[in-house]
């Protein structure tokens, strides 16, 4: 694949993650956005012996769009604290059921994984979960929707909205209507952090058209 890149320097790498492409080597062994990315810098500037790269966050396998690594320890520790401070901003765009949605609102939870079976539920025991959303369109009982998300937990978007019965459109885990082979509705649309070095608030978005978000 060719690598689509947003913005890099000595400390930051911004690129485009395709849907059903893990982030990170796993059990698959299918390639994964890490090797990829190390793999364009070692290239690209000729650099011997192994390239370090930081994973500061995570999309889930099947989930596209804009995501960050960091290149240096320093500024991965630095992207980590924004993100444990709630600081560093993720947006998405997703197509869930309306089922009678209302226009904008907060999600609060309280959800729980379970590593055994990778999936995560609304559970007492689990750990405070939040987000905002607004509807951007309407058609056919689906509602596209911009989502804030203030917390990182495990399948968040897909828990929380399907646990009010607006589950997304073609989520495999945790919407019972998807059809075997249909591709989820979630992209990450939106991301913005502080510079680890200049300390410059940077914002990239990762505009998307095509399927599924085609469909409405």
């Amino acid at each position: 694949m060719k690598l689509k890149v947003y913005y890099e320097d000595n400390h930051v790498l911004v690129v485009e993650k395709p849907a059903n492409i893990p982030m990170q080597a796993d059990s698959s062994k299918d390639r994964d956005m890490l090797t990829i990315c190390k793999e364009y810098i070692k290239e690209k500037y000729n650099k011997p012996g192994e390239v370090y790269l930081g994973l500061v966050h995570r999309l889930d396998r099947p989930v596209s769009g804009i995501c960050v690594f960091a290149r240096t320890s320093k500024a991965a520790s630095r992207l980590s604290k924004q993100i444990s401070e709630h600081s560093f901003k993720k947006e998405y765009l997703a197509i869930v059921e309306d089922n009678g949605l209302k226009d904008k609102a907060v999600f609060k939870d309280k959800l729980l994984k379970d590593s055994k079976t990778n999936t995560t539920r609304v559970d007492p025991k689990g750990k405070d979960a939040s987000l905002d959303y607004e509807i951007l369109k309407r058609k056919d009982n689906k509602a596209l929707v911009r989502v804030n998300l203030h917390t990182g937990r495990s399948h968040q978007i897909r828990v929380q909205f399907a646990s009010r019965n607006h589950a997304l459109y073609g989520d495999q885990r945790y919407n019972k209507k998807a059809i075997k082979g249909e591709q989820i509705a979630l992209h990450s649309y939106l991301i913005g952090f502080i510079h680890p070095t200049t300390k410059e608030e940077m914002v990239f978005t990762s505009p998307i058209e095509e399927y599924p978000f085609d469909i409405i």
